[in-house]
């Protein structure tokens, strides 16, 4: 399986800017958080280009109303220390339209 590095090193980044963790920490769990996610896509058998609401948003398009996620994975970078399990949503380039001006 291949991996996107470059957005794995920057939600690394991300989540180390966040505060409260040292880098190897963020970086790891970046990792675990692609590999979560490449596993929910796979055990869904989706092979489309998936993004959260806010990545497509960021992207700039907007998903389309009515439109159920394709998956969900747990994501450990969301988790704020209280034992809560925090899963995002993932919809796919099927489901999204450009965001018109």
């Amino acid at each position: 399986m291949k991996y996107d590095l470059s957005a794995i090193m920057s939600r690394a980044w991300a989540i180390f800017r966040k505060g409260g963790l040292a880098f190897a920490e963020a970086l790891h769990r970046a990792w675990q958080n692609a590999a979560a996610i490449a596993a929910a896509k796979a055990a869904a058998g989706i092979a489309e280009d998936c993004k959260t609401w806010a990545e497509w948003k960021v992207a700039g398009y907007e998903v389309i109303h009515g439109s159920k996620a394709l998956f969900r994975a747990v994501l450990i970078w969301a988790s704020h220390g209280d034992g809560k399990t925090y899963t995002a949503s993932f919809f796919g380039a099927s489901q999204v339209q450009p965001i018109e001006a």
